[in-house]
């Protein structure tokens, strides 16, 4: 069997979850290429040998110019602070590497664009882990809407709610714009902006009444070495403050290619929600309703039917003979968890390097720029208070 030769830049939160994709993939869902755990790459010697040791990687490295440049490598999978993805991506895609990177994709449009440009060029593969979109209910109800089940697209809600960045956490990367270009911006905003995109097959055209807040303006230096992956666990360092760069809650309304309206919240500080991450699509035929802290599940509402028995119908993403991805884990009502989106788009990336059909669509560098453009035409909506239309941004 080909085996595809892997290397993964960065070792916080999302180096667990791409390693155990990864290390899962071959057990649970037999891809047509055999991925093979060559390289992880972090930022100090002894941690990152360790890391390779506890996931299974065959190497270890600090130097990550040396690892994209060998001749050892098929891909490189970038899981790095926003601000590295754009350099990291380009010199791998220089080298003839197949290039994963984790969103958004960069921490500025120009260089998105830039990657974008640069992946055109070139006869690698790219792909982004919207990791989202790899849930059996998420790819579930993109089906739907494709059958034509809901009907003709005329509302859709989401948000994206997180209550962990209170006032005890210090100033991580994730606070920094130098570092992360945006705060629940790009880190929610951008998670549902393409989840919307992908589930209605429509693209976002016009922003309006965007609202961007910081609430914590200031906030203790973290400790060195502190990566923050979603800061569980980091102390501050020191009583020296520091300011805060990125935005705490982004709101905007939006209208989509099909004439559908559109409501968007993303929050880091929404108390009781840890991971709220879902949306409400409302159909002329229909409608479906989503939220990941219940990930099994998808709500369905079909107004076809006599209007005495109409009504939500919940359904439990779990039956492999109908729902995506679900062949390849546990019996009916076996529930996955939040690591087998990673495992699934482990699945898919294999797939489409080995030229077969991933089960739902990849996006690559040229879809997250479509998102990226939506991020900026916010953040140009809410700075000027104007509508914007998206295709200005490019």
């Amino acid at each position: 069997m080909r085996e595809i030769k892997i290397a993964q830049i960065g070792e916080g939160f999302m180096g667990r979850t791409h390693s155990n994709g990864w290390s899962q993939v071959s057990r649970f869902c037999n891809p047509p290429v055999r991925p093979i755990m060559h390289t992880t790459c972090g930022r100090r010697d002894e941690a990152s040998r360790a890391f390779a040791k506890h996931w299974g990687w065959q190497h270890s490295s600090t130097h990550w110019e040396q690892v994209i440049q060998s001749p050892e490598i098929d891909l490189v999978d970038i899981l790095t602070p926003n601000k590295l993805h754009a350099p990291m991506a380009m010199a791998a895609i220089a080298a003839g590497k197949h290039v994963a990177c984790e969103k958004p994709i960069a921490s500025t449009l120009t260089e998105a664009r830039e990657m974008v440009q640069a992946a055109r060029s070139s006869k690698v593969k790219t792909f982004v882990w919207y990791n989202y979109r790899r849930c059996p209910a998420v790819a579930m109800a993109h089906r739907l809407v494709k059958e034509g089940k809901i009907g003709k697209i005329r509302h859709v809600r989401a948000v994206y709610l997180q209550d962990w960045a209170d006032e005890s956490i210090p100033l991580i990367w994730r606070f920094d714009k130098n570092q992360s270009g945006t705060g629940s911006h790009g880190d929610l905003n951008a998670h549902i902006i393409d989840m919307t995109r992908f589930v209605t097959g429509e693209e976002i055209t016009e922003i309006a009444g965007a609202i961007v807040e910081t609430f914590i303006k200031k906030r203790k230096v973290a400790s060195a070495g502190a990566a923050g992956g979603i800061a569980a666990g980091i102390e501050a360092g020191s009583e020296e403050m520091g300011d805060v760069t990125v935005d705490d809650a982004v709101l905007f309304l939006a209208r989509f290619s099909g004439g559908a309206v559109a409501s968007f919240e993303a929050a880091r500080q929404a108390t009781g929600n840890q991971n709220h991450n879902g949306f409400e699509i409302n159909g002329t035929k229909g409608a479906i309703k989503f939220n990941f802290e219940r990930m099994n599940e998808l709500e369905y509402y079909d107004a076809t039917r006599p209007r005495a028995v109409q009504g939500w119908t919940n359904i439990i993403c779990t039956h492999g003979g109908d729902h995506p991805y679900a062949e390849h884990w546990w019996p009916d009502a076996h529930c996955i968890g939040y690591e087998h989106g990673f495992t699934n788009q482990a699945l898919d990336i294999l797939l489409a390097l080995a030229g077969k059909e991933p089960t739902v669509p990849l996006p690559d560098f040229e879809d997250a720029y479509q998102t990226q453009r939506i991020l900026e035409a916010v953040l140009v909506c809410a700075k000027e208070d104007r509508t914007v239309k998206v295709d200005e941004i490019q």
